[in-house]
């Protein structure tokens, strides 16, 4: 009995330390509502004009839409397709979930980065005179899917 009380108060002292909060990653449940977010800000900007260099509001380029969608959860993206996908930890198709970043590769190289929307989708700015949607991953061969966060 005096062990499940001891267990009880350090478990209880780790819940609300706030240094033990703020080292603590973020629970699956979390990071899946923070991945629903990103979506949600991608797909809100559909329509909007690519341009090359845009990092929204008004337009986008692919790297700036998935900046943009993950500066509105709190975490911030480098600049390019390349350097966003050097910072990301690379994950499986398989465990790939909405909100995660879906990349295209050609040898060690970045040249695309899109919002995995979950089904095999993603949204993204894809070319000049195109507009922010929401497309079928296209290239299976090239794509890497990456997370940022926990």
């Amino acid at each position: 009995m005096l062990l499940l009380i001891a267990a009880t108060a350090i478990a209880t002292t780790l819940l609300v330390t706030p240094a033990a909060a703020s080292a603590a990653p973020a629970a699956p449940a979390a990071v899946a509502a923070r991945g629903l977010k990103v979506v949600a800000f991608a797909r809100a900007q559909k329509g909007k004009p690519y341009k090359y260099g845009a990092r929204g509001p008004g337009a986008f380029d692919c790297s700036g839409l998935a900046g943009y969608a993950y500066g509105k959860v709190g975490l911030k993206l480098p600049r390019t397709a390349q350097a966003q996908y050097q910072a990301a930890r690379k994950i499986s198709k398989a465990a790939a979930r909405p909100g995660d970043l879906v990349f295209w590769v050609s040898g060690s190289r970045a040249y695309h980065v899109a919002v995995y929307a979950g089904a095999g989708q993603v949204w993204h700015a894809p070319k000049p005179g195109d507009r922010v949607k929401l497309a079928k991953i296209w290239n299976w061969n090239q794509v890497h899917f990456a997370r940022v966060g926990a």
